[in-house]
């Protein structure tokens, strides 16, 4: 009996730790105003991000969202607390700001869709035709 309850754990650890990489592994998808004829690479979208070009303007989901983490990680190779240090730094010097913030996909499709020079990120799979895709990110 001992035994199977420990299987059955495993097993259940193992289904999570599956479904967990699976939705940590979703495509990222660089949007932008559907009217917008801006074209991006990675490393643009980048240098957007970290406040070095302002062809754009960024929105970012807030801290601690999965996609957000996802996005620094795979575009910028930071993690959420190399970014916290990064935009301190950048702030006290007085070289950029950091992006305004929403708290999830649909805030960001919003404030994409209304505003003609923004660039945003979300999960694939919530792109609608309220946005244009610039980029997806494996």
């Amino acid at each position: 009996m001992y035994i199977n309850k420990i299987k059955i754990a495993s097993l259940v650890a193992i289904c999570g730790s599956f479904v967990f990489t699976q939705i940590a592994m979703a495509d990222i998808a660089i949007i932008a105003n559907p009217s917008n004829s801006y074209s991006v690479t990675e490393k643009k979208v980048k240098k957007i991000f970290l406040g070095k070009n302002d062809a754009m303007t960024p929105v970012d989901l807030s801290e601690g969202n999965t996609t957000r983490n996802a996005f620094y990680k795979k575009v910028v190779s930071k993690n959420e607390s190399q970014m916290k240090a990064y935009w301190s730094k950048m702030i006290f010097s007085g070289k950029a700001t950091p992006p305004e913030s929403k708290s999830d996909d649909a805030g960001v499709k919003v404030w994409v869709a209304n505003n003609q020079n923004g660039i945003g990120y979300i999960d694939s799979s919530s792109v609608d035709d309220s946005v244009k895709v610039l980029l997806t990110i494996k």
